[in-house]
């Protein structure tokens, strides 16, 4: 929206397209891909992405929310369907957006600094924005926009008003920098580091550097650490370059550092000859190399060396998440409140659509400074935006969009600023809600969320949903044409939430959900899932209530169908939707070879039922030694399925892959496959230190006290723990009745403590447990991991003798969840 318009006809110049265009009529401004996230849809141009999804699926539903022009590949079809509608035809609908964007870009010639690296990108983006935003009027890429489509959807938002670009760039494997160069065109290269991420995608190091390099060729500044680059044989871009380093030669070479100036740390670097210094706010080893790095570029353009350190003091640190969490009053609130402007508030306000558990949603929101356009057009932008987002209350702070009241169509109160918000808190109505936070960092919009979240036990379990999302995709990667997907919810999402995932996963297009109990499913239906969801284990008593929620049981014997049908008739249910257990050799739950003709002819005389689904389980799908069987499995499955869709005169939905036969037997993806634990990135069939798939859950607690104990000195429950050496012990706020399990105790079970994996001491307690932190460097109230994507479930279920499974799900539901996008 108040982009720069562009004509159709120009449009099918820049990206060679084919096909008429009988609406000339029609203008664009607003690029789109997603028909869940449209916006400004009258002057919208939507790309039918091909990729885990054919985008031409979802013409219809953009069409009906308003689009009227789309670029789809060239063998589509359907044009005929939509007669007010103008269709570019193309190879390659991804490249025609790239060109498209390239060719908008070409139109600004004031400096870009494009950003890369295994980490930090983010980081770095932001901290240069704060650096620089004094003086320059910035566009930037929005939150962590830096893959092969949101990298162009940032470069679009590039505009007259602007005088400096920033933006980051992302990799995953070969061949893919080229397009995102092209896109960017920078003046500036920023390289932040050279880590493990994404090495599955590349098979040596020196690979990986070569394809991120390409984005830097021809810039006139190249800002690197040499040790990043070490070894590196290819020739090293920049007309111009500028180097840093810890102790090794570099153009900004850090010689000291000190930190023992409370939460800073002071550095000192020689630069020209000289010895300078920089006071950084911050005290942990990635901070002060991503501070390294933005003091470097500031310095190479020639900035006051007494006015950058004065900035780099003033940087403050960048909330990287967007967060879930639980509120007061019934209240879900989503906590955006890092940074803002009209590009971040879209997107928290597509999260904020996908929150379905509550009938009204409210959005706080500051006025955006420095937004580079009139107040008056950009608060008209923003009433717009949230009309389109179904936003039912706005609370403003700020004069600013205070003045601009009369813009808001919602219902709407302001407030001059958050103190006297604050203050008057109390008189607002705040209750069964889901409440966007979104404010500028000067707001303190902190202050805000700690009065309307529920206060929480120092143990949370955080969730992150980009993860989730990811390795989400990384199986809809793996399905052939047209096999749909059920995912697996059961026993509160695996340990990791209820409605918050399933929010997620009916957001994202899965097909089907399933739960273990009928209640599981109720709550479900209660939050405001509509997605179809199977009940694994129905039991007479629930019938009534799934029949009420639409819930669809799955029917493992004939005295739970006999039963069942019962019930449909006393409610007079016609084709209720059921789903045929089969076994095939779990011997579990299902019907034997045996049971299927009694099966099928109870099925046959009563119309009070159809058949969903048939679907079976795999005994050992990952594990190669039990190939055979699985491969027996299949058979017997495959058999079975045909004399019921040849009895029942009706083809029904075939699954029997789990999350490890969806990749190792693509012949058993039948119609459907189902998701399980592999959405929270655990497979077997992956080693785990080359796994594609992302960690979701981290398991966090803290230090409560610290203390020091002498060798032959007991800890703990009947004196288990010894002291061996003269050391420190820290008491740390998680126990057995948090799931962390008893067997953990006496050095069996490590956490992490500021990067060091240290023992269990003594047994565990009921609400805590004690750690041996001797030589760690560690204070009362620091952060303590009991897994992450270091220290994982699997170390975990390895101590225990036992599976990732029983780790997840026995985490308690006293540890609060936090779900968080990135």
């Amino acid at each position: 929206m108040y982009h720069i318009t562009y004509s159709l006809e120009e449009i099918k110049n820049v990206i060679q397209a084919e096909g008429n265009i009988p609406h000339f009529e029609y203008s664009v401004r607003t690029l789109a891909f997603d028909s869940r996230k449209l916006v400004d849809e009258k002057y919208a141009l939507f790309f039918a992405l091909s990729g885990r999804r054919n985008g031409d699926l979802y013409i219809k539903e953009a069409y009906q929310e308003g689009v009227r022009n789309f670029v789809v590949h060239k063998t589509y079809t359907g044009a005929s369907e939509f007669p007010d509608a103008n269709f570019l035809l193309v190879d390659d609908t991804l490249k025609a957006l790239q060109d498209l964007v390239a060719k908008h870009r070409k139109n600004f010639s004031y400096p870009v600094i494009a950003i890369t690296g295994s980490n930090g990108k983010t980081i770095v983006k932001e901290w240069l924005y704060q650096l620089l935003g004094h003086e320059k009027n910035i566009i930037r890429s929005p939150k962590s926009y830096n893959s092969q489509i949101g990298v162009p959807l940032s470069v679009w938002n590039m505009n007259e008003k602007n005088n400096m670009g920033i933006f980051e760039a992302g990799i995953s494997r070969k061949g893919e920098m080229t397009a995102l160069k092209n896109v960017i065109r920078p003046s500036i290269g920023v390289l932040t580091n050279i880590g493990e991420a994404h090495n599955e995608g590349f098979d040596y190091r020196e690979d990986k550097i070569a394809e991120k390099l390409i984005l830097f060729k021809g810039v006139d500044l190249f800002v690197y650490s040499p040790k990043y680059l070490e070894g590196y044989t290819g020739t090293i871009p920049g007309k111009k370059k500028f180097t840093w380093a810890f102790n090794q030669p570099a153009n900004l070479n850090v010689i000291r550092q000190y930190d023992g100036y409370g939460d800073y740390t002071s550095l000192t670097a020689v630069f020209k000859g000289e010895e300078i210094e920089c006071m950084l706010p911050f005290k942990d080893a990635a901070s002060i190399e991503n501070a390294v790095c933005c003091w470097a570029l500031l310095l190479a353009l020639k900035y006051d060396e007494d006015d950058v350190a004065e900035w780099i003091e003033e940087l403050h640190a960048v909330r990287m998440r967007m967060e879930l969490k639980t509120g007061i009053n019934n209240c879900s609130i989503i906590d955006d409140s890092y940074s803002l402007d009209i590009s971040s508030l879209a997107i928290a306000l597509d999260f904020l659509n996908q929150q379905n558990q509550h009938p009204k949603r409210t959005l706080i929101l500051s006025e955006i400074p420095e937004a580079g356009i009139s107040p008056k057009i950009l608060y008209k932008q923003i009433a717009e935006l949230l009309e389109s987002k179904s936003v039912d209350r706005l609370i403003g702070v700020g004069p600013e969009i205070s003045s601009y009241a009369k813009l808001f169509s919602t219902e709407k109160t302001f407030f001059p600023d958050t103190a006297t918000l604050i203050s008057q808190i109390h008189t607002i109505p705040i209750a069964d809600e889901t409440i966007l936070l979104k404010g500028a960092r000067k707001f303190e919009f902190e202050q805000i969320s700690k009065i309307l979240t529920q206060k929480v036990h120092e143990t949370v379990l955080e969730i992150n949903l980009n993860a989730l999302e990811n390795n989400l995709n990384h199986y809809k990667a793996h399905l052939k044409p047209g096999v749909k997907l059920m995912a697996m919810v059961k026993a509160f999402s695996y340990g990791s939430g209820s409605f918050e995932i399933a929010n997620v996963l009916q957001f994202n297009r899965v097909d089907y959900l399933a739960v273990a109990y009928a209640d599981e499913g109720i709550s479900l239906r209660e939050a405001g899932v509509t997605l179809p969801i199977m009940v694994m284990n129905p039991d007479l008593l629930g019938f009534e209530m799934m029949i009420a929620d639409k819930l669809e049981p799955e029917i493992y014997s004939l005295r739970v169908l006999n039963d069942f049908i019962e019930v449909l008739k006393k409610k007079n249910k016609n084709h209720y939707p059921i789903h045929i257990k089969l076994d095939t050799g779990m011997h579990r739950l299902g019907f034997s070879t045996e049971d299927i003709g009694p099966m099928l002819k109870i099925i046959a005389k009563n119309p009070s039922i159809v058949v969903k689904s048939a679907f079976s389980h795999f005994t050992s799908s990952e594990d190669p030694l039990s190939d055979d069987l699985t491969h027996e499995q299949i058979n017997l499955f495959t058999s079975i399925t045909n004399v019921m869709e040849k009895t029942l005169g009706y083809s029904i939905i075939k699954h029997i892959a789990n999350t490890s036969a969806i990749s190792r037997f693509p012949e058993a993806q039948f119609d459907m496959v189902r998701l399980g634990i592999g959405l929270y990135g655990i497979d077997g069939t992956y080693p785990a230190h080359k796994s594609p798939l992302e960690t979701v859950a981290r398991l966090k607690t803290c230090i409560s006290q610290i203390r020091e104990l002498k060798k032959g000195d007991t800890v703990g429950y009947n004196r288990r723990g010894v002291m061996t050496h003269n050391g420190r012990v820290a008491t740390v706020k998680i126990g057995y009745a948090d799931g962390y399990n008893r067997q953990l105790g006496n050095g069996t079970g490590k956490m992490l403590v500021n990067g060091f994996l240290v023992p269990t001491i003594g047994n565990i307690c009921m609400d805590m447990c004690m750690l041996d932190i001797t030589g760690i460097p560690a204070e009362e109230g620091d952060d303590v991991l009991v897994f992450d994507e270091n220290h994982t479930v699997n170390d975990i279920a390895d101590q225990l003798k036992t599976i990732p499974y029983e780790v997840l799900t026995s985490i308690s539901q006293r540890v609060k969840r936090i779900y968080y996008y990135e």
